[in-house]
């Protein structure tokens, strides 16, 4: 069985690549070796060389229908994780974000629709920023899907999610599957829209589609160059580099951290089993952590004595929360996360101590997102 992994050689595809590998799949991978996630000399990354010269590799771009067509010969399953990720960034660079994320699965599914070939499934990621703020409780109006926190509420320091009807904070749900889609962020739009593309084109063509929603992805392998995405990694460059840690909000916002194999391991149920078409799925831990939590562990762990800053500053667009509900993934797929995060965590660090230190552009993002009035 031929697989083909858009972006495999990133995070997530080439650790899965790997995996696929071991269990006798043949891989094939398109990728554009960006310089956001790889460096200036890709030959330097981490991820790329877990696979480069072990399977057949396309530098290609997702955007270019040519590629595409090279990538795509002879494949049977297309697991499409090629994208732009940074939620901030994408609130500014937001053509770029659409062409690649939207524009490139259009094309992926055009020449499926059109041109000659063998695929019997895609597999996509989606996101846990499809569902915006995500699912809540209000004490008066039981479950509620709340709008985007308020600049003015922020601006004071009240950073917790309101009732879209009675306007009183409410609690936080675990966030299912069958919750309202209203991203607040173009990162979250462009995702729902891949999602949702690839199922339409899918239906009408006869092949299946696979959606997973992943939550904060993380562990081993993960970008340490990227500072627009990954707090994991954001946090542990600037800590290696003997920078303080700014804590945004007050520092009680929390994720759903799901650890990379966990992760490679949703996303071959989905290749194989039958019950996963057409189905979205979140792939999570099932547990939540405080940002302020995370920061305090990294710091110790590091054996550093970097300050860590709760600064009431914030970026408009970033939800409060986020906890997915994984009973769909768990009742149809039999998926069950194995690493929780204080295993992970230990082997993300174990991780990063051995790796180079990266340069610390964090504040080169902060500025940008200043400049567009996007951080307060």
């Amino acid at each position: 069985m031929r697989v083909l992994i858009s972006g495999g050689a990133g995070f997530i595809g080439s650790n899965l690549a790997l995996k696929l590998s071991d269990k006798g799949y043949d891989v094939v991978i398109l990728d554009n070796l960006s310089t956001q996630i790889h460096g200036e000399d890709p030959n330097k990354s981490y991820t790329y060389n877990l696979v480069k010269d072990k399977f057949e590799f396309i530098k290609g771009d997702v955007t270019n229908f040519e590629d595409w067509r090279r990538a795509l010969k002879d494949v049977d399953i297309v697991v499409h994780l090629a994208a732009e990720t940074g939620t901030g960034q994408s609130m500014y660079e937001i053509n770029r974000y659409v062409d690649v994320n939207i524009g490139g699965t259009a094309k992926l599914m055009e020449v499926l629709t059109n041109e000659k070939n063998q695929v019997k499934k895609v597999v996509v990621a989606s996101s846990r920023a499809v569902y915006g703020e995500g699912k809540y409780k209000c004490s008066e109006h039981g479950i509620v899907f709340p709008l985007s926190r308020k600049d003015e509420d922020m601006s004071k320091g009240d950073f917790e999610v309101k009732c879209p009807i009675c306007k009183r904070n409410v609690d936080m749900l675990p966030t299912d599957e069958e919750s309202k889609l209203h991203p607040e962020s173009v990162y979250g739009y462009t995702k729902q829209s891949q999602e949702e593309l690839c199922m339409i084109v899918g239906r009408s063509i006869n092949i299946p589609v696979v959606a997973f929603r992943f939550q904060n992805v993380y562990g081993p392998g993960q970008s340490l160059k990227n500072p627009y995405t990954g707090i994991l990694s954001i946090f542990s460059t600037r800590i290696k580099n003997g920078n303080d840690l700014n804590i945004f909000e007050d520092g009680l916002e929390s994720r759903d951290f799901v650890y990379i194999d966990d992760v490679t391991d949703a996303i071959i149920l989905g290749m194989e089993k039958d019950k996963a078409n057409f189905e979205s799925f979140n792939v999570g831990s099932g547990e939540k952590t405080e940002v302020l939590t995370i920061a305090k562990v990294l710091r110790e762990k590091y054996n550093s004595n970097v300050k860590i800053q709760v600064t009431g500053n914030y970026r408009l667009g970033d939800i409060r929360h986020n906890l997915g509900d994984l009973t769909k993934i768990r009742t149809l797929l039999g998926y069950e996360p194995k690493v929780n995060f204080s295993k992970g965590i230990s082997n993300f660090v174990d991780w990063v101590e051995k790796q180079a230190i990266e340069k610390d552009n964090y504040e080169n993002s902060i500025e940008e997102m200043k400049r567009k009035g996007l951080y307060k």
